[in-house]
């Protein structure tokens, strides 16, 4: 569901502590790693270390926007179904789609059966991670941002939220994987 009237669980610590908007500010320069973290993964039930990545294949950090398991940012919502829908693609040439979102695990588990995702859905809910790569903020969730990261774990290319361009799209995510294999 893309937006409910039903606004249970929007108003909590994570919505207030991101409401005041902060713009995206990543300053990780092209070429450079990417900086490690851990988060569980919903989709299956694991642990995902980012660092476990490293030298074994690339991977695409898809920061997402979703408010409650109900109230989905409206930019994102197309973008969250075009990526699963895209899985394979992605999957096929060796490369790891993870998606983070700032809905805590409760919250990310009926996101990961309601929208029947298959890829991996990070849950961080204290925003750690998205503040860490600077994706900004604003009216109560983190913004979303792209990221493609080489198989070693360095920064390929970048998209940060504007009103202009809110996502990167499938095509041109996996355009710059392209062009890493290529160089």
């Amino acid at each position: 569901m893309l937006i409910s009237t039903d606004f249970s669980g929007l108003f909590n610590e994570r919505f207030f502590r991101n409401f005041l908007p902060i713009p995206a500010a990543n300053q990780i320069p092209l070429g450079f790693l990417t900086p490690d973290f851990q988060l569980p993964d919903i989709t299956n039930n694991t642990l995902i270390k980012l660092s476990n990545y490293r030298n074994k294949q690339p991977v695409l950090l898809a920061f997402t926007r979703i408010f409650t398991e109900k109230q989905y940012c409206p930019f994102c919502y197309p973008h969250i179904k075009s990526l699963n829908e895209n899985y394979e693609q992605f999957q096929n040439r060796g490369i790891e789609v993870l998606m983070v979102t700032s809905t805590d695990e409760r919250q990310s588990q009926i996101v990961v059966r309601d929208l029947g995702l298959k890829m991996p859905l990070l849950s961080d809910p204290t925003c750690r991670v998205f503040r860490t790569y600077n994706v900004g903020q604003a009216l109560g969730a983190p913004l979303p941002a792209q990221f493609v990261l080489d198989q070693e774990g360095r920064l390929r290319y970048k998209h940060l939220f504007s009103f202009l361009d809110h996502n990167a799209s499938v095509e041109k995510l996996l355009e710059q994987y392209n062009a890493i294999a290529k160089s």
